[in-house]
Order: structure tokens, then C-alpha cells, then sequence
């Protein structure tokens, strides 16, 4: 099945210079194990994060850290990042595993993945100012909608691990540093089918808050 790349040039509203990032950007691991979008995606992760964070200081340049920092986090997560990709129709143009050349239905965390791989793309074919000018179109209403929610992010956490595993997330105090009067707690967790993830913070539940909002939003359950 021929793929038309034209089509989501067109949707983006970016044309590349360089055909071959555009394509090497929407192709996962499973279709070729070499010339993937892995490296791209890692790029295309960081050069996301400048921008939004860019943005956030350029709109509330007076706003506190911790505030800025949960609307960042809302505007960057997985979760917004496939919103960003479905709303572009990106999962019909990403190249996967398909002997049998049948419709497949891709996977949400390798859409959301894709997308960063292509915002990667994009600096690599034309640099920082038109990435900027690309992403911040593509997150307009995202920006304009952030807002501070207060996710109790280990209640969630739990719900989600009791509902799919019948088993609570599992936590450890990972190291207690710093003086007495202002210690530094970091603490890991993990379900049942997923790495452990870290989160460091004043007091032990701040720490285990952290940790499990790292988890909610990289298997996007947020």
C-alpha cells in the first residue's frame, strides 16, 4: 500500500526538504530494525519539551515554578502527544510489521511516539524556528486549554493496577538524603507489567505522588 506523504505535509502544514527523515520518522522497529525512528523520537522528545517550556514562560512569565511545571507536564505527556498525532491521522502514514499487508491497528503508545519522532524530523530538515513555528500551531488549542489539574496521581494509579491486575502498585523508598530539616525522598513504583519508575520530593508522599504520575503518563493512563 503506497503511502501518501503529500497528504499529511499538507495536514502539518510543513513541506520537508528531506523526504527520507519524514519517512524514517513514522518507521518503528518492527518494520526495520536498523533505519527506525527510535533515535528521531528522542530527539523529537527534547526539542518538544524546549518549546513548550518556552512558550509557558513567554505566556505566564510571573507564574510559580510548580504551577508551570503541571502545565508543562499536561502539554508534553503521551497522553497529549496522541491527541496531537490522531487529530493528523499520523497512525495511517507510520510503517509497521505487515506481511500479509493487511489493515493493522498501531498501537497508542507507537503513535504518540511517532509523533515526537517527526517533530524530531522537522528540526533535523529545516532547524529550531520552524520546528517552533510548527509545534506551537499544532498545540494551540493545548496551550490556550492548559490548566492546573489536581490529579491525585496514586489514587488513580491504584484504581487503574486493582482494575486491570487485581493487585496494588508496588512501592520502595529508593534513598532518604539531605539534612534533617529538609530531607529529600525519592521512592520508585511499578504494576504489574511495567519497569519502576522514580519520583523525588520533600516528604515521602510527595516522592510517591511524583513517581506515580511518571507512571500514569508514560503508559498513558492519564
Amino acid at each position: 500500500m503506497k503511502i501518501d506523504y503529500p497528504k499529511l505535509e499538507k495536514k502539518i502544514n510543513y513541506k520537508f526538504k528531506n523526504k527520507n527523515l519524514l519517512i524514517k520518522s513514522l518507521t518503528h522497529k518492527s518494520f526495520d530494525k536498523i533505519n527506525n525512528n527510535e533515535k528521531i523520537e528522542f530527539l523529537g522528545d527534547r526539542v518538544l519539551g524546549l518549546i513548550i517550556a518556552k512558550k509557558l514562560l513567554e505566556i505566564y512569565p510571573d507564574e510559580k515554578e510548580g504551577i508551570l511545571d503541571k502545565k508543562y507536564a499536561s502539554l508534553v505527556n503521551k497522553k497529549t502527544c496522541l491527541e496531537i498525532a490522531k487529530s493528523v491521522k499520523l497512525q495511517n502514514y507510520i510503517l509497521v510489521f505487515n506481511p500479509k499487508n493487511k489493515s493493522v491497528t498501531i498501537e497508542d503508545k507507537v503513535i504518540s511516539d511517532s509523533c515526537e519522532a517527526l517533530i524530531g524530523a522537522i528540526y533535523l530538515d529545516r532547524g529550531f524556528n520552524l520546528t517552533e513555528k510548527i509545534i506551537l500551531d499544532l498545540w494551540k488549542e493545548k496551550i490556550k486549554g492548559s490548566v492546573i489539574t489536581q490529579v491525585d496521581a496514586k489514587t488513580k494509579l491504584q484504581e487503574f493496577s486493582l482494575k486491570k491486575f487485581k493487585s496494588l502498585p508496588t512501592y520502595k523508598t529508593i534513598s532518604d538524603t539531605g539534612p534533617r530539616h529538609k530531607p529529600i525522598f525519592r521512592v520508585a513504583v511499578k504494576l504489574q507489567n511495567t519497569k519502576f519508575y522514580n519520583g523525588d520530593g520533600k516528604s515521602k508522599k510527595e516522592a510517591e505522588q511524583k513517581a506515580a504520575l511518571f507512571c500514569l503518563n508514560d503508559n498513558l493512563i492519564l
